[in-house]
């Protein structure tokens, strides 16, 4: 009995874990589609069209487009590719298969291999291809047509308040591959948060294994999964933010501190970076070591050394050609981090980014302290040398 209550219970899926928000999202998303959708085919075919403005799986199609923006059977190639070739299946064992029973399962299994042939599964093409068999009079009449309009036609509307109405709501769309890692330095080795832990060849694996089609793309799945380790982490280590492990005392220049005064103050406290603030100390710009090489062209040839020292030199006229403050270098596009925030937000920036020091600001972008990679592998020592004597 237990396990037939167990068989049973597998026919309804577990919740959904999205909010009231994300719902009305969807519902808003595909009122506006379909709608769209229908007033512009009017529109462009006129009332007296003898051929239906919307068809039926164009309402399964908004579910996916709007419902799970993120699913891989939701990307434009799948909506346009999938319902197109499915169309022409359709219409060709409409026309040439006569038996009323076999020719719509021939069409829906042939648009089956089609779009897995072609990447474009979309399974309300499954539809397309069964309207075009068994759409009556008004649809069979229409032939070779009937894959410009209405399916095309309704496709490419469809898609294209899809693409509007999602990126206004703030969803990815087209949801596209998450670019690998740049390898900073210009090695085979992997970037340092890959070389612990699963690697990209790993899930290759167990998704060969697995053998059957995931309605979420392959690296939204791999987010997933080191989303899940991070908080797992967060949950075994506590609430360790950047305010617990960042310096305090941070040395800092403003906008128009003089590059040797800057470059002074790299040397005084032998560090590699220096934040720059204003006078209110909201952080406008960070100026490291290799800035400064960067203006003079650094080569491993003689007379480095001279050529930093005549850049550093402040000019004597009233106008020069080279730069003269912090301001004129400085990497204006700083990534900071809030004070509150969990230490593990900070390991791919620290360790895959190229970036060596995470300015940390308060609610006003003020600077408060600063975060080193030292800091970082100090903080994780010490987390799991506590797990350790647990």
């Amino acid at each position: 009995m237990n396990s037939l209550g167990l068989w049973l219970r597998g026919f309804i899926p577990g919740s959904v874990a999205v909010n009231a928000t994300e719902r009305l999202r969807a519902c808003c998303g595909a009122l506006l589609g379909i709608l769209l959708t229908g007033l512009v085919s009017h529109w462009m075919l006129g009332p007296g069209a003898p051929l239906p403005l919307l068809i039926a799986p164009m309402g399964a199609s908004a579910v996916l487009l709007f419902g799970v923006p993120a699913s891989p059977l939701a990307q434009p190639w799948s909506i346009i590719g999938g319902n197109l070739v499915a169309a022409v299946i359709g219409v060709v064992c409409a026309r040439w298969v006569h038996d009323p029973v076999f020719a719509p399962a021939l069409a829906v299994s042939l648009a089956i291999g089609a779009m897995f042939a072609l990447r474009c599964l979309h399974p309300p093409s499954g539809a397309v291809a069964l309207t075009a068999v068994l759409g009556g009079p008004a649809v069979t009449s229409l032939g070779f047509h009937f894959i410009l309009t209405p399916v095309l036609l309704n496709s490419v509307l469809l898609l294209l308040v899809a693409l509007l109405f999602n990126n206004a709501t703030k969803r990815r769309y087209p949801h596209s591959a998450h670019q690998d890692p740049a390898k900073l330095h210009k090695t085979i080795d992997q970037p340092s948060g890959a070389r612990i832990g699963f690697t990209q060849e790993d899930l290759d694996h167990v998704l060969e294994q697995y053998n059957q089609v995931l309605d979420v793309s392959r690296d939204d799945l791999e987010s997933l999964i080191l989303q899940t380790e991070m908080h797992a982490y967060r949950r075994r280590f506590g609430a360790i933010t950047c305010a617990d492990i960042m310096s305090r005392d941070v040395v800092s220049v403003e906008y128009g501190t003089s590059l040797e005064d800057a470059w002074g103050l790299l040397l005084k406290h032998r560090i590699k970076a220096l934040p720059v603030i204003n006078r209110a100390r909201r952080l406008v710009g960070i100026v490291t070591q290799t800035d400064f090489m960067r203006q003079v062209d650094l080569q491993l040839y003689a007379g480095v050394d001279q050529r930093l020292k005549q850049f550093l030199r402040r000019s004597t006229g009233t106008h020069s050609d080279k730069p003269e403050v912090v301001g004129q270098i400085m990497t204006a596009a700083v990534k900071s981090a809030a004070s509150s925030m969990h230490i593990v937000e900070l390991v791919q920036s620290l360790s895959d980014s190229g970036i060596h020091h995470m300015p940390i600001v308060d609610d006003q972008n003020r600077l408060v302290g600063m975060v080193t990679q030292s800091d970082m592998v100090a903080a994780l020592y010490r987390g799991n040398a506590n797990l350790a004597t647990l």
